[in-house]
């Protein structure tokens, strides 16, 4: 059995997809949450300067999506069939196009160009999230095929990042996508797993 050690910020954010994933495949990964202050020191390590990164028995691995990707396509969370797949492929694209849409307000410390990333955000998220709340209704709960997939998963995995970012509950107002997010959280491999992760705001 291969070791898989994941290689992260102590927070969420990016790397709860994986681990998310990983945990509904029942695949034991060492959760390695380095320091802030040591990151300078250990991104020229890391593939292109940037985590998360899974060593698995310590070839690295990166790229977020591809990794969950990876585990996706061996537990049946990739698809039914390649139509499948792209829609799953598509859904998790729209899901970080919303993550951008947000960060892009969030980490702006400029504060005349921080008002105007506001409104715009105030205009593209609900668009965004009108479509996604149309798209689960449509697929009986779920984002594809009317069974859990990796879009499902990476959706309820990044919303306490994209809330935190965003300063409100994004999905308040969106009752599918509420479902969406209990029925994630009800999965027994997801629910040990968030019983057991570290407490953290992102």
């Amino acid at each position: 059995m291969p070791n898989y050690k994941l290689t992260y910020f102590p927070v969420k954010a990016l790397g709860e997809p994986i681990r998310f994933v990983m945990s509904y495949a029942k695949i034991e990964f060492e959760d390695d949450r380095f320091d802030r202050e040591n990151w300078p020191k250990l991104k020229d390590q890391m593939p292109y300067g940037q985590v998360p990164v899974l060593e698995v028995d310590g070839k690295q691995m990166h790229q977020s999506n591809a990794i969950c990707r990876y585990f996706a396509k061996q537990c049946g969370l990739a698809g039914k069939n390649d139509m499948e797949a792209y829609e799953i492929d598509a859904a998790v694209e729209t899901i970080h196009d919303l993550r951008a849409k947000i960060a892009a307000y969030s980490y702006e410390s400029h504060e005349e160009a921080k008002e105007q990333k506001l409104k715009t955000m105030k205009e593209t998220v609900p668009y965004i999230l009108k479509r996604m709340e149309e798209q689960v209704k449509k697929n009986g709960g779920h984002f594809v095929g009317g069974s859990l997939s990796m879009a499902d998963l990476t959706f309820v995995a990044l919303l306490d990042y994209l809330n935190y970012m965003a300063k409100y509950d994004i999905i308040e107002d969106y009752e599918n996508l509420k479902k969406l997010k209990e029925t994630v959280l009800a999965v027994p491999q997801i629910k040990e797993w968030v019983a057991k992760r570290p407490k953290t705001d992102l």
